[in-house]
């Protein structure tokens, strides 16, 4: 009778083990709810320094103190879940190890401009080899809008086998500009490392986001303080009313809706006619009664863009 009690304490304490194990692997990481507060994502020791950078470091551009009441000024269709998404993909990649946000400038840089402390590249990660793109997010020069604007199009793309990059950049029409050649130069030098293809990338960007991929794309990585790197093989540009075109643009896919108050759809279609005028490859889809800063455009008309624009990336990819 002892032998069998002595076997029958063994295995309900093996039990118990196995149970206390599991929970200890798992105590790791708590997953953030529409409930969680902002500040608890940006204070987040998992994080560090660049927990500041997830939410615009400018907050006065945003309100709400949880990521399920989170709003971001000229920006419309914000959706909780993809905000949790992100934020949980955030996390959980870091918890495994991962390094998911990548510095531009060094320590010496940012001392001698400490605006450069505020910048960097949040990395989703796709198939290795697979090309690369740069998400760039709007925000009128004046703050970043990330969560919104370019971390879930970085999303999409990293789960379509993309590695797709979300830059933070310094607000500012040249700084922001700037930021992204340098983002491109970060890229290029550290393509073996990041296990990325730089020959066919493409640049992405909302409203002032998209204003800097057209930038880039045609004046280039050389006219703002780096040395010459490839052009993207695709610009994709959301809800800007850029006008001017050079002849010397990469191909271009826009997108907008026909009751946006900031960028108007008819500006963009007739920049998309001229561009294909010289011979170059370009699109637009106009949605009807979508306003600025839709995003995925997820539950809108819009939904689906993503798809056609990865499949014009792929079309003009070399």
């Amino acid at each position: 009778m002892k032998t069998i009690i002595a076997i029958l304490v063994f295995f309900m304490c093996s039990i118990c083990l196995a149970g206390n194990t599991n929970n200890n692997q798992n105590s790791g990481f708590t997953s953030y709810t529409t409930n969680t507060k902002i500040s608890e994502v940006i204070n987040d020791p998992v994080f560090g320094e660049y927990g500041k950078l997830i939410f615009p470091v400018n907050n006065w551009y945003y309100s709400g103190n949880t990521l399920g009441n989170l709003s971001l000024t000229w920006y419309s269709n914000i959706r909780p879940d993809k905000t949790v998404e992100i934020a949980n993909y955030f996390k959980s990649h870091v918890l495994a190890g991962e390094k998911i946000f990548y510095d531009i400038y060094s320590d010496d840089e940012k001392k001698i401009d400490p605006a450069k402390k505020n910048t960097g590249l949040f990395f989703f990660k796709g198939k290795k080899g697979a090309e690369f793109a740069i998400c760039n997010a709007g925000g009128g020069f004046a703050f970043v809008g990330a969560m919104h604007d370019s971390f879930p199009h970085a999303l999409e793309l990293s789960k379509k086998g993309y590695n797709a990059f979300a830059l933070i950049y310094r607000p500012g029409a040249q700084t922001a500009c700037e930021d992204l050649a340098r983002a491109i130069a970060f890229i290029s030098e550290n393509s073996e490392k990041l296990e990325v293809n730089t020959k066919n990338y493409s640049l992405w960007g909302g409203s002032a986001g998209a204003r800097m991929a057209a930038w880039l794309g045609s004046y280039g990585t050389k006219s703002f303080g780096e040395k010459a790197y490839p052009k993207p093989s695709a610009v994709i540009m959301q809800y800007t009313g850029l006008s001017e075109v050079f002849g010397n643009e990469p191909p271009t896919y826009n997108c907008v809706g026909t009751s946006d108050g900031i960028a108007n759809y008819r500006t963009m279609q007739r920049r998309i006619e001229r561009i294909k005028a010289n011979g170059t490859d370009a699109e637009i889809e106009i949605f009807k009664g979508l306003s600025h800063g839709f995003g995925l455009g997820t539950g809108s008309v819009a939904e689906g863009w993503l798809d056609n624009a990865v499949k014009f990336w792929e079309r003009n990819s070399r």
